[in-house]
């Protein structure tokens, strides 16, 4: 493990006010960022997530959406959409996470890997919002950064909007495992797509995640970009796999083993976790940033 603390990003500190009974789990930002403090001191320095220049984040996706959200006025169809109600304070939260991928990104090129306790917004296509996603986060990044990309991500819902951004372009792979029954109903088509039937466990998980990482080392990207995703613990209300926590933690160092074979920076981004107990889930995105620190990725600095 590197002696010098590696730096996540947070953007808790911006509200999103929702009514009440609403399903999204916006208090584990904020309680996974304590957790860390207590658990790991030493080992992560936390660091505030700048806001994204909305000139930045319109360079992937359409302006005139770009515009709309930020001046609130899109139609009442495209807000519900997203599933948010539109607020300033949503989109202060919207242009920290987003710009908190943007900083870990750099900060990985610098120094092998970071991570941002936000993002993994893959949902969000071109024009408009979708599932909790405003806007992508990995096709930002990847726009500004212009370099040859992969993005794994092992979120329980398939990252539909990254997949589209990125169909038809030979620079970006892009590899989604995901519940064949779940959200989104339309799927689009990732460079390599992995579906498990509702209560798919461990063994045949983890088999096929096996199977599926060697190609992105023979993609040979120049970044990786990990959607880290617990929606599919068991105990989650939306999942419907039956993950346990040491078959995500077999997860998380499958990845990082791969990514350390390919000597390549590493953004670690969140994603879903709607366990009941929401402590469920944010143990388990502890586990998947405490795993990156101990994976050996400082090497891929440039």
């Amino acid at each position: 493990m590197s002696s010098r603390p590696k730096r996540l990003y947070y953007c808790d500190h911006h509200e999103i006010p929702l009514p009440p009974g609403h399903r999204f789990p916006a208090r584990k930002y904020r309680m996974l960022r304590d957790l860390l403090s207590e658990r790991a001191d030493g080992i992560f320095e936390f660091a505030e997530a700048p806001m994204a220049d909305p000139a930045v984040i319109a360079r992937a996706h359409d302006p005139g959406y770009v515009e709309g959200f930020l001046a609130g006025t899109l139609d009442a169809a495209a807000v519900r959409r997203i599933g948010f109600p539109w607020s300033q304070g949503l989109v202060r939260r919207t242009l920290a996470s987003v710009g908190g991928t943007l900083a870990a990104a750099r900060e990985a090129l610098a120094t092998g890997w970071s991570g941002t306790l936000a993002g993994g917004t893959h949902h969000a296509f071109r024009d408009y919002g979708s599932g909790f996603c405003v806007f992508n986060d990995f096709a930002v990044a990847i726009t500004d950064l212009r370099v040859r990309s992969a993005v794994i991500d092992l979120d329980v819902h398939q990252g539909d909007g990254t997949a589209a951004f990125f169909e038809d372009d030979p620079e970006v792979f892009t590899l989604s495992f995901h519940g064949a029954n779940n959200f989104p109903f339309r799927k689009q088509q990732s460079k390599l797509d992995a579906t498990f039937a509702d209560g798919t466990g461990d063994d045949e998980y983890l088999e096929a995640l096996a199977r599926a990482l060697p190609r992105v080392a023979e993609f040979a990207p120049r970044i990786v970009f990990y959607q880290s995703g617990v929606d599919g613990l068991a105990e989650d209300g939306l999942g419907r796999l039956k993950l346990t926590p040491g078959g995500l933690q077999q997860r998380d160092q499958l990845v990082f083993e791969t990514i350390r074979r390919i000597g390549v920076p590493a953004v670690v981004t969140l994603g879903g976790g709607y366990a009941d107990p929401i402590e469920r889930t944010v143990e388990a995105h502890a586990a998947t940033l405490l795993a990156a620190a101990s994976a050996n990725l400082d090497g891929a600095a440039s």
